[in-house]
């Protein structure tokens, strides 16, 4: 079957299968799925042919020559990456129907506290983890989730000494950096699975629908790679050439026949957003509302139901500026964030903002995109108040906003 050309991509449709969570993820006019075990969605998308001739090289930061490279960094970080196994009765207990997942995770602290995306143990009745070149499972708990941003914190019990991952920035990051991606593709067993490739893009932004509570959600400034990432990479490293994590893998584009793999088109949370998130996950455990620590036997816990997060709230769907959309639009500025929808209850619902409305500042810092809105509002705390310049229209104007806490 021939691929449909762009304009005519055929409906995005979902097949169940025994896995316990699935998140479509949905860019323009492409599907992409979580890299956790699960269901598969896909479309064809059709590409024209063009020559391109390059004129300059840039220098690359993160240079991988030689395959000792690569393994003098899976040497550093492969005994710090774990495999993650879930259980969960979506009917309880009683109904009989139980559901696995699998993902990943990387060991941030010597006594077990594990970082990994939430759609890996959003809803799970019981957490395990397999160490690196072990077999026992080990029982674990969520210290503190963020569904909204994707990031979760599992601690393993009773252990120390483990081995950590080491933490870089994203900040630095150029297309055509070097990359190697670490986990527990497709739940294979012997260990994880190591794959290399490069940035392919930055600064992406996905919409997502969660399985489990039905909520649309969209992370921005994703990491785009070619590096191989499979069914199970959610919640693993990729890695720069200084073997630092540089972003937690999330999401695979997937193809329309047969629910094939496309061409390389994967994604992952930048790694200064998760460390801007860490704080607030941390706090799950002072504020005791940790998940019980299910045993080998499979006795339920509380589930994942402890959350730290503390994001502040804004309340608006935004998408970038761009001069052809300013154009098509008849926008006055040619960057910034233009807000596609309003939570009328929500913070800026409250404030009188409106779709159409275009953000080119906050507290005096300018907005070019809605990446940099996301990540300037995520600095915040709820009840802080800002000041936002916008334009509604022609006319320029200020509103301030007090932020609110991320709806449950």
């Amino acid at each position: 079957m021939p691929p449909y050309p762009l304009w005519a991509v055929p409906p995005t449709r979902v097949v169940q299968t025994l896995t316990r969570r699935t998140w479509i993820w949905v860019v323009a006019a492409t599907a992409v799925v979580a890299a956790s075990v699960g269901a598969m969605v896909g479309i064809w998308v059709g590409v024209g042919s063009q020559q391109t001739v390059v004129e300059k090289f840039f220098p690359n930061q993160s240079v991988l020559v030689h395959p000792t490279d690569v393994q003098e960094v899976i040497a550093q970080v492969e005994p710090a990456v774990v495999s993650i196994s879930t259980t969960s009765y979506p009917g309880g207990r009683a109904a009989g129907e139980v559901l696995e997942g699998a993902g990943t995770g990387m060991i941030l602290t010597s006594s077990g506290e594990v970082l990994t995306n939430d759609h890996v143990i959003a809803g799970a009745s019981t957490i395990f983890v397999t160490l690196f070149g072990q077999t026992q499972r080990l029982a674990a708990y969520v210290v503190g989730a963020d569904p909204p941003e994707d990031v979760a914190l599992i601690q393993i019990t009773g252990q120390h000494g483990l081995p950590t991952v080491t933490l870089g920035s994203s900040g630095g990051l150029q297309v055509g950096d070097d990359v190697v991606a670490i986990g527990n593709a497709l739940d294979l067993q012997g260990g994880p699975t190591v794959t290399e490739g490069i940035v392919s893009a930055l600064d992406r932004t996905l919409t997502a629908e969660s399985d489990v509570t039905k909520r649309t959600e969209t992370l921005r400034g994703l990491i785009q790679t070619d590096a191989p990432i499979n069914s199970g990479n959610s919640g693993g490293p990729l890695l720069n050439a200084q073997a630092q994590v540089i972003g937690m893998n999330t999401a695979v584009a997937q193809s329309g026949t047969g629910n094939a793999p496309a061409q390389n088109i994967g994604f992952a949370i930048a790694i200064d957003t998760i460390k801007s998130l860490l704080p607030g996950l941390r706090g799950g455990a002072d504020g005791g509302n940790q998940a019980s620590a299910p045993s080998e036997s499979g006795s339920q816990g509380s589930g994942s139901q402890g959350s730290g997060t503390t994001a502040a709230y804004l309340g608006v769907e935004v998408e970038n500026v761009t001069p052809a959309l300013a154009l098509t639009l008849h926008l006055t500025p040619t960057t910034g964030a233009v807000v596609v929808g309003v939570t009328s209850t929500g913070p800026a619902g409250r404030a009188g903002m409106k779709g159409g409305d275009v953000i080119v500042s906050m507290d005096g810092s300018p907005i070019v995109s809605s990446a940099q809105l996301a990540a300037d509002v995520s600095t915040r705390a709820p009840g802080d108040r800002v000041s936002i310049v916008l334009y509604r229209g022609s006319r320029k104007l200020t509103v301030n906003v007090t932020l609110g806490s991320e709806p449950g």
